[in-house]
């Protein structure tokens, strides 16, 4: 749970210093109050714990965006790794159209669900998954499918081989899958929309 401590002379300005540095509003924060009076005046020192449950904004968010697209839905939120990586699993009758064409819909959907749980910081903090009908533990095994033949060609050709362009959940998918293979190894090239897998033979 995230915590900050300030000194100030005006309670209303600490409130404020508070919600500028846990990036919410005031009624998502508690605040522990001790006053010390000086000789003119006095010093306010306040301790401001976040109080928001980010997994369960994100659970509210996803039903909102749900609702503006007049979809009837169930969302289950499922937590592991430590509650740090959330998986927020859709059932529905409009998968298609929650789904989209190549996933490109659910994948809109779970970018926006992800920055709603983690704010505007530098580096997540939980890992989200957005899944509907069961799309993405299908296309996961997929991609488990395409490495480990890929990997195997470029085992016996010794050449390098370029996979289809993947945002960052999917790649870290094919990397561990073959984390531990012995005659290959993945690194990821290129920016942007076009980043993707890289499967090269080690030398020996």
């Amino acid at each position: 749970m995230k915590q900050v401590y300030i000194e100030s002379k005006s309670l209303e300005d600490a409130y404020e210093q508070a919600e500028n540095e846990l990036k919410a509003t005031k009624d998502q924060i508690e605040f522990q109050v001790e006053e010390e009076k000086k000789l003119f005046s006095k010093l306010y020192k306040v301790t401001a714990t976040l109080k928001v449950d980010r997994p369960m904004e994100g659970l509210k968010y996803l039903k909102t965006i749900l609702e503006g697209l007049e979809i009837k839905a169930v969302v289950e939120l499922r937590k592991k790794s430590g509650n740090k990586e959330l998986r927020y699993v859709i059932t529905s009758e409009e998968n298609p159209i929650l789904i989209g064409k190549g996933g490109k819909t659910l994948e809109s959907i779970q970018t926006l669900v992800r920055c709603v749980v983690n704010g505007d910081k530098d580096e997540d903090e939980y890992q989200v998954t957005v899944d509907c009908g069961g799309y993405k533990e299908s296309r996961n095994k997929h991609l488990e499918i395409i490495a480990t033949k890929t990997a195997k060609e470029v085992a016996e050709t010794k050449i390098e081989a370029h996979l289809e362009p993947m945002n960052s959940f999917e790649r870290r998918i094919v990397h561990a899958k073959l984390a531990d293979w012995r005659d290959v190894y993945t690194e990821s090239e290129g920016e942007g929309k076009e980043r993707h897998i890289v499967i090269k033979p080690k030398k020996k």
